[in-house]
């Protein structure tokens, strides 16, 4: 059982973000919060969340979490605090320029053990084209006070496949990544999607395939595993890798999302309407042929792999097929893959498109 809770609010609004996230809804964070535990009431007995069916991981996620003061997560943390396993995985997301060390202070006494920076470059040119509202010295600031704070597990996010970039540009990013005290890296392909600042500029993003995967080899050389096509890391996030098992998750918040056996649960994404009916959430039915591609998608795109029992008998013929051929593997009863970037035409071709 994962819990993500997720936080809409933002400093600035990034000219490739998508996500649930505003500029200008600050007035309501307080009843913003308060909504959320009133929605986790509730989905704690949806979820008949116990200490014999507890909370694994938990994720933070945004929007900008650190545009939230500490003091308002502590009803939500003290309530599932019973229902916590030994050593719960529990992250937030932070934007380098409002994870002060007060924030950074607040959150690592409510029990926050991992952090995620937004960073998505060290190159001052790169983040303002990305529309990002920090410099490089707040990300080196705040990732090495939250090291200093005590905090046990520190990643960040980078952005590739912008235009301008080179190998120059993104050996230094990475350069400078291994100089922090980090064990987790997410990288990101820049892609555009609709309703985003660079919806009118799409030739911005222009991603070279043997760049990535030179990008991917440096990583991977300097010991930063790669468990998921866009996840390297010394430390695995647990609730990532829930993620891809298909585990079931709250989704806590305005936008977010829920999912349990053949069902997602859609809380509005409207801030405003949230805040007023908390626990009025969409249910959507998960058929079993798109739960099965699902499965595939993501399997293949991560350590994870694929339950061999999960497949049909023409499937498995397709799976053998690209064992034999060198492109899966299959042992402990799992086929594998371990060329990331083809992942999604290997489950296409297992699934027999």
């Amino acid at each position: 059982m994962l819990l993500y809770i997720h936080i809409p609010f933002c400093d600035s609004k990034c000219s490739y973000c998508a996500f649930n996230s505003y500029v200008d809804k600050f007035s309501y964070r307080e009843a913003y919060m308060n909504s959320l535990l009133t929605q986790l009431k509730s989905e704690l007995l949806r979820f008949n969340v116990s200490t014999s069916n507890p909370i694994e991981s938990v994720f933070i996620g945004g929007g900008t979490p650190s545009t939230i003061e500490p003091s308002l997560y502590r009803p939500l943390l003290e309530m599932i605090d019973p229902y916590l396993v030994k050593n719960c995985e529990i992250s937030s997301e932070a934007n380098p320029n409002s994870a002060t060390r007060t924030w950074l202070e607040g959150m690592f006494e409510l029990g926050v053990n991992r952090l995620s920076f937004g960073v998505q470059s060290f190159n001052n040119e790169k983040l303002k084209t990305l529309g990002r509202a920090h410099h490089t010295q707040h990300a080196l600031e705040a990732i090495r006070t939250a090291s200093a704070i005590g905090y046990k597990h520190l990643s960040i996010d980078l952005i590739y496949g912008v235009r301008g970039d080179t190998k120059e540009l993104l050996k230094a990013d990475i350069a400078q990544a291994f100089l922090l005290p980090i064990d987790h890296i997410s990288l990101y392909a820049l892609t555009i999607e609709e309703e985003t600042a660079f919806e009118k500029t799409p030739e911005i993003a222009q991603e070279e395939l043997e760049l990535t995967r030179w990008l991917f080899r440096e990583i991977s050389a300097k010991g930063y595993e790669q468990y998921e096509i866009s996840n390297f890391g010394k430390y695995r996030s647990r609730h990532n890798i829930g993620y891809w098992e298909h585990k079931p998750y709250i989704g806590l918040g305005s936008g977010a999302v829920g999912f349990l056996d053949h069902h997602r649960y859609y809380p509005s994404t409207s801030v405003e309407h949230y805040v007023q009916n908390p626990c009025e959430i969409t249910t959507e039915t998960i058929d079993k042929d798109a739960l099965m591609s699902e499965k595939l998608f993501l399997g293949f795109r991560s350590c994870v792999g694929v339950d061999d029992t999960l497949l049909t008998n023409k499937q498995k013929i397709h799976a053998n097929m690209l064992t034999s051929e060198g492109i899966l593997a299959h042992h402990d009863g799992r086929y594998f893959n371990s060329d990331f970037l083809l992942a999604d035409e290997i489950a296409l071709r297992v699934e027999g498109f």
